[in-house]
């Protein structure tokens, strides 16, 4: 379903990603995972079109979308739920979760499935989203990204900021996604959480992926047990 090869992404006349390719299957939930300035959301924000400075190969569904506008790829199917959420705090979380589902004219099965996954929104449909704790304001920007029924689910760290208790409820939900077929790109440094969930991996540092394979066996790597378990 996407497929990239090649990439080199630029921040003005600097480089921050070399020669990375990756591809994620249909109904595949695969992760990237890397440390902190690492490279992986401007891998994605060039994925979803927010990044344009570079040069490389971006196929989705076998059609290259490089270039194209964000606008143009979120139609095609490719919904990108932020690392900083991007939520409108002074909107309620059902207006919020609306503007998810544009025009579209199945946006009631949708809502009622991210009700069905979250079911505190449904709860808080009309509270004022900035008022909802880290997790909650979490659960609206994946059930937005929902609301478009997409091809592709990126995520970009979406445990960041949460408590022990909510990441594993924001990672039980996740993994229900892929159980229903979804298909999921996920970018994490909970890398324990990502490798048990995720059927393959890549660990990307400094802008290269240094590693790739099974999420089973990327858990068993020297590597990764030292940096990122602590084993």
């Amino acid at each position: 379903m996407l497929e990239i090869s090649g990439l080199n992404i630029y921040h003005g006349n600097i480089q921050v990603v070399w020669d990375l390719s990756l591809s994620v299957n249909e109904g595949e939930m695969v992760t990237l995972i890397g440390p902190n300035g690492s490279g992986k959301t401007t891998t994605v924000e060039t994925i979803a079109g927010l990044n344009k400075n570079g040069r490389g190969i971006i196929r989705f569904n076998k059609e290259d979308i490089f270039g194209m506008k964000p606008y143009e790829i979120f139609r095609k199917g490719l919904a990108l739920v932020p690392e900083k959420r991007e939520i409108f705090p002074k909107m309620p979380v059902l207006e919020n979760l609306m503007l998810g589902a544009g025009d579209r004219t199945g946006w009631k099965d949708s809502l009622h499935h991210v009700f069905n996954l979250f079911p505190v929104l449904e709860e808080r449909e009309q509270q004022m989203a900035g008022t909802l704790s880290g997790g909650e304001q979490q659960m609206v920007a994946i059930g937005r990204a929902l609301m478009s029924d997409p091809k592709l689910l990126i995520l970009d760290e979406p445990s960041t900021g949460l408590s022990p208790l909510l990441v594993s409820q924001v990672f039980r939900s996740l993994e229900r996604l892929g159980n229903e077929g979804m298909t999921v790109l996920l970018l994490e440094q909970n890398v324990r959480h990502a490798l048990d969930m995720c059927k393959r991996g890549y660990i990307i540092e400094n802008g290269r992926i240094v590693l790739e394979g099974r999420a089973k066996d990327l858990m068993h790597e020297k590597h990764i047990q030292k940096a990122y378990l602590g084993i």
